[in-house]
């Protein structure tokens, strides 16, 4: 009995640390391929590991979609990013690219909004917020979300 379990328990723990491998080895090629400006061979390595349940999976897949040009891809896998971890800022800050370049600005002004009631000095978000409203022509919501970052310094 004492043998079966083990051979269980060595069973899981190499199909486990070959999980493991894997993931850490698509992560690896994903960077090296970023590095080289060959986005779809990094989205590619990815897409072998691709769990939708895995945070860390998504959040890399929506950067490497937007480096890729593919905008709207990049919000689906940010988006489902921030459904598994509703806390997460930085999931946010990368759905602000995507949707930055496809100039939704009200959009984008939702999700900083959404940083905020998270985090409220987040001196970026409040930077960016402030030079949204600038260039709005609305100095005086600019230069309250400028003043806390200068608050902040």
């Amino acid at each position: 009995m004492k043998k079966l379990i083990a051979l269980i328990s060595f069973s899981f723990l190499g199909i486990f640390t070959n999980a493991q491998t894997t993931l850490s080895e698509a992560f690896s090629k994903s960077y090296t391929y970023e590095s080289n400006k060959e986005y779809s061979n990094a989205i590619a390595a990815m897409n072998k590991v691709y769990d939708t349940e895995s945070y860390s999976i998504n959040l890399r897949m929506g950067w490497l979609n937007y480096l890729a040009g593919e905008y709207i891809k990049s919000q689906s896998y940010y988006k489902k990013a921030i459904a598994l971890e509703p806390k997460s800022v930085e999931a946010r800050l990368g759905y602000a690219y995507p949707t930055s370049a496809l100039e939704n600005w009200n959009d984008v002004v939702k999700i900083y909004e959404e940083i905020l009631a998270i985090d409220v000095n987040n001196s970026v978000v409040n930077y960016r917020m402030g030079s949204i409203y600038y260039y709005r022509k609305d100095y005086t919501k600019a230069a309250n979300y400028l003043q806390r970052v200068l608050n902040l310094y």
